[in-house]
């Protein structure tokens, strides 16, 4: 800045007014600046006194185990609301009747269905024994038939065997018949030769002459014989034949009856399965008109009401809260904290309605908190942007209070590396997460920054 100006500077002289020297001398102004010289020499100090670090998180009390968690009892069938056996607040063992409802499916009016289902499967299974019987029969009928076959097929090769004799036989008297037949006709040339030389009278050519006629006639009779022996023979081959097929037939017929027998049989085991299967799902549906406690524990809230209402399947009906469960905490914790948190690692813990003083640098000053243990970490993250982590009591450390309630508040702070509180202060100042450490569990006890 150019000095131009012909402007002097004016000094002031505060020894001149009383009031200044009134407010300069005052004695609490020297109280005030060692009370300051004190508190800068004891915050420097605490600067480095030693800190440990913590995750904090906000979640709430529940259970350790799934079946002890607050559940709705729902109805498996669709039904009328007919009569209440508890009301809101009571204690219900497992298996008590919580409601009766009454059937609105025209399927299921009949009040007897159940027993007209056994009495149909009962008919069917009678239906059963009877096929099978009549396949047995058939059977039976069957092996008979064979059996006759076989006696039928071996009278006839005995006709048979008897036709070829009897034709062996007939050829041979056929042969006999020709030889007398030949030497009827030497014997009465020799006479007609005798007789024209006068040696055999004429008596004796007649005779030799009618005994060549009747060797003639006995030829033919015999040729007749032997032809209709070969005939029988033949019938005797048609029979055998004849006789196959028709038992054929038959033990086909019979065959077919068995195998139409046997398909009715099996279809109606399908259908005595299936009227079964309708006969056990009666029975157990008849079970379902009564709604019954899954397990012991208090009726938290009744979330149908009135007489008359109705209800389709998988309604709500009751929420209960089992009576015996082992507590639990869940608590959430930001995505950044979550690879510094494993399984076994202790936490405090401090709920809603209890008097609680904490220091999360200072777990040892903190009154009011209890110990703990994660138990399980998600590896999901939840709806609200955080992932969530159980936390069991430490049965090393005070038993957690028998009065807590599902459902409470809690709070909660993961212990991690101890650092001064002015490395916190930078630390928290940058927005750097806690240095990464192996808790005590774990197989090293070593320190890495992250």
């Amino acid at each position: 800045m150019l000095n131009i100006s012909d402007n002097n500077q004016i000094h002031i002289s505060s020894g001149k007014y009383t009031t200044v020297n009134n407010l300069v001398n005052r004695p609490h102004y020297k109280v005030l600046n060692k009370l300051i010289v004190v508190a800068s020499i004891i915050g420097g100090i605490a600067l480095f006194l030693p800190w440990t670090q913590n995750i904090s998180g906000t979640g709430s009390v529940t259970t350790l185990k799934p079946d002890q968690r607050p559940q709705t009892v729902h109805s498996v069938i669709a039904g009328r609301i007919e009569k209440w056996y508890v009301q809101e607040g009571d204690f219900v063992e497992k298996g008590d009747t919580i409601m009766f409802i009454s059937e609105i499916k025209d399927e299921y009016f009949d009040p007897n269905l159940v027993e007209n289902t056994k009495q149909q499967v009962d008919a069917k299974k009678l239906a059963v024994n009877s096929y099978g019987s009549k396949v047995g029969a058939l059977e039976m009928q069957m092996g008979s038939l064979e059996r006759e076959k076989q006696l039928k097929l071996e009278q006839a090769q005995n006709k048979i065997r008897q036709s070829e004799l009897k034709v062996k036989s007939d050829s041979m008297d056929l042969e006999a018949v020709k030889t007398q037949l030949r030497i009827a006709e030497t014997q009465f040339k020799r006479a007609q030769q005798l007789n024209k030389e006068g040696l055999k009278p004429l008596t004796d050519v007649e005779e030799k002459r009618l005994k060549l006629q009747e060797s003639e006639a006995k030829i033919i009779t015999q040729e007749n014989k032997l032809l209709t022996a070969k005939n029988e023979l033949i019938n005797a081959k048609v029979e055998i034949n004849r006789l196959i097929a028709e038992y054929a037939e038959k033990i086909s017929k019979a065959d077919s009856d068995k195998f139409t027998a046997l398909s009715n049989q099996y279809d109606t085991e399908a259908q005595v399965n299936k009227l079964e299967n309708q006969y056990a799902n009666y029975s157990i549906r008849n079970g379902m008109y009564y709604i019954k406690a899954p397990q012991s524990g208090y009726v938290n809230r009744a979330l149908q009401a009135g007489l008359g209402e109705n209800l389709k399947e998988g309604t709500p009906i009751v929420s209960i809260m089992p009576s015996g469960y082992d507590i639990a905490v869940e608590s959430y914790v930001d995505p950044m904290d979550l690879p510094l948190i494993s399984r076994g690692e202790k936490v405090r813990v401090w709920f809603d309605g209890w008097p609680t003083i904490v220091f999360s640098g200072w777990p040892g000053m903190s009154y009011g908190t209890f110990g703990g243990r994660i138990v399980a970490i998600e590896n999901f993250i939840s709806p609200n942007g955080k992932y969530r982590i159980l936390i069991a009591p430490d049965e090393e450390e005070q038993k957690w209070p028998e009065q807590l309630s599902i459902g409470a508040g809690a709070q909660t702070i993961a212990l991690l590396d101890t650092v001064p509180v002015w490395y916190e202060i930078w630390r928290t100042l940058n927005g750097f997460p806690p240095n990464y450490y192996q808790s005590k569990n774990g197989s090293e006890n070593t320190k890495d920054k992250k």
